[in-house]
């Protein structure tokens, strides 16, 4: 179509007005009330879990990882002719996140690397072509999905567990939040316009002072540290959210997709909400055990 076509086609009619989806459509493009209420839900269902019996916030994490296993293999499946190895990196990926609380990251290391082999073996039979292709990928989505996951599960066993699973969601949520208000009010340059064109400068700037804030509050407040470890735990918290939102965005530019999914509302899929968790829940483990050592 000409741009002429094009500019045609996207203006309304004299007396008529736009269509629906252009009223809807806000500057951060997304249904904002949906992808408010998805959230509080989401919230919710978590605050309970961790007030009520703790452990049950690891059942989360479990189907969240397997959600976003069924619907990334989908999306290689339908648009890259790419056979993610499913029995094994789910079968796999549940023995990650469920011995990561017994185990701790021995039993969630000894899973993944069973879960690699598995994969190898299960590929055997489709012959060779693509064979190196669908293992990578099944190999890929097994770490990047419930091996970092087993990560947020970790942060679970300990006495204060409770406070370290809040620092960590709490950090992730005003990174995005901060990033959200500052791009939408203010956003102008773009931080990386090939890979994610709506993400800038500006926003990142609200993510980090989100995060910080976020970061020495939660950290002093909820497992008795320091501000200033708050303040790097903020920091690095931001990094890792911004790199998953910027991995995720790039893989979905690989295969063609605008989001992984559809399972909720104004957010898109499952993989769509756990791309910045997912490093970050690395990184939470990592700096929490060393700011906060166990007792």
């Amino acid at each position: 179509m000409s741009a002429a076509g094009t500019a045609a086609a996207e203006t309304p009619a004299p007396g008529t007005d736009a269509a629906p989806e252009a009223k809807k459509a806000s500057k951060a493009g997304r249904n904002l009330p949906a992808a408010i209420g998805v959230g509080l839900l989401l919230g919710a269902a978590i605050i309970v879990s961790l007030l009520t019996v703790r452990f049950l916030f690891i059942g989360i994490i479990a189907i969240a990882i397997a959600a976003g296993t069924f619907e990334f293999a989908g999306v290689l499946r339908r648009v890259a002719d790419t056979k993610v190895a499913m029995i094994p990196v789910l079968v796999g990926g549940q023995a990650m996140i469920w011995l990561a609380w017994p185990f701790g990251r021995e039993g969630a290391l000894t899973a993944f690397v069973l879960t690699v082999l598995a994969c190898l073996l299960w590929r055997l039979p489709g012959g060779a072509k693509g064979y190196l292709r669908d293992i990578s990928a099944s190999v890929f989505a097994a770490a990047y999905l419930p091996l970092f996951g087993a990560f947020a599960a970790m942060l679970v066993p300990p006495s204060d567990g409770v406070g370290r699973v809040l620092t960590f969601l709490i950090g992730v949520v005003a990174s995005d939040t901060g990033g959200y208000i500052a791009g939408v009010l203010g956003g102008k340059h773009p931080m990386a316009p090939t890979i994610s064109p709506k993400k800038t400068w500006e926003g990142f700037g609200g993510s980090l002072v989100g995060g910080v804030v976020a970061g020495a509050l939660t950290l002093s407040l909820l497992l008795d540290g320091h501000v200033w470890q708050g303040v790097i735990f903020g920091v690095a918290i931001v990094l890792t959210a911004t790199l998953g939102d910027l991995v995720e965005s790039l893989i979905k530019r690989d295969l063609g997709v605008k989001d992984m999914g559809t399972l909720l509302p104004g957010h898109g899929g499952i993989m769509d909400r756990l791309d910045s968790l997912l490093p970050s829940a690395v990184v939470s483990w990592l700096l929490l055990s060393a700011f906060v050592p166990l007792g």
